[in-house]
């Protein structure tokens, strides 16, 4: 189980070059991101966590590529090489800022069940991010009030959660959202290393 951590304790652990591990990354492996943005701020403070961003590896190795799939901000879903994370975030010709650290499902999951999550996120390409989904969970933490509304729209854990969900794996909730936090303290989560 991934215990719950702070950002000074994810700093301190060494970072791993991705040269050296790329090759050990599998497709279902997750991603998480503790960004030093403003509105990996917004998300650290609303969850009480050091954890922003969350996102499912994908390799293809016909291709060669290693890839992240994800829901972003004002661009919705996408794969996008773990690459560009490291050296050319944004197109800004400079790594991410902030600290990626990369974690494993510790059960065994069958293959199928794998390709049905990854297919699952794929079939979802190019949908919305959920913009206003921040500020319903903020109300709903502040007044505890109000459910999750159904729509086609993802936050990052939100798409992680129903991508596992497909391959018959059950993230828990709390209250009526899914943050970071709850995926990465899940008894079946193990830490790999950080790469950023």
């Amino acid at each position: 189980m991934a215990e719950a951590i702070t950002k000074k304790q994810i700093k301190q652990l060494p970072i791993v070059p991705y040269e050296k591990i790329r090759e050990r990354l599998q497709t279902g492996d997750i991603f998480f991101c503790s960004g030093s943005y403003t509105f990996s701020g917004i998300i650290q403070r609303l969850t009480k966590s050091a954890w922003s961003h969350v996102a499912i590896v994908y390799k293809d190795p016909e291709l060669g590529r290693i890839l992240i799939l994800e829901a972003e901000p004002r661009i919705g879903i996408r794969l996008i090489p773990i690459s560009k994370y490291l050296h050319d975030y944004k197109g800004t010709s400079r790594p991410y800022k902030g600290q990626i650290v990369m974690a494993k499902l510790n059960i065994k999951l069958e293959h199928e069940k794998i390709k049905k999550a990854i297919s699952f996120g794929l079939d979802e390409l190019t949908r919305p991010y959920d913009n206003w989904e921040i500020i319903r969970i903020m109300t709903r933490i502040l007044f505890r009030i109000g459910k999750r509304e159904k729509n086609k729209s993802y936050i990052c854990s939100e798409l992680v959660k129903s991508a596992f969900d497909k391959a018959g794996v059950g993230f828990h909730m709390k209250d009526t959202y899914i943050s970071p936090q709850e995926i990465w303290t899940d008894k079946r989560i193990e830490p790999l290393f950080r790469l950023l």
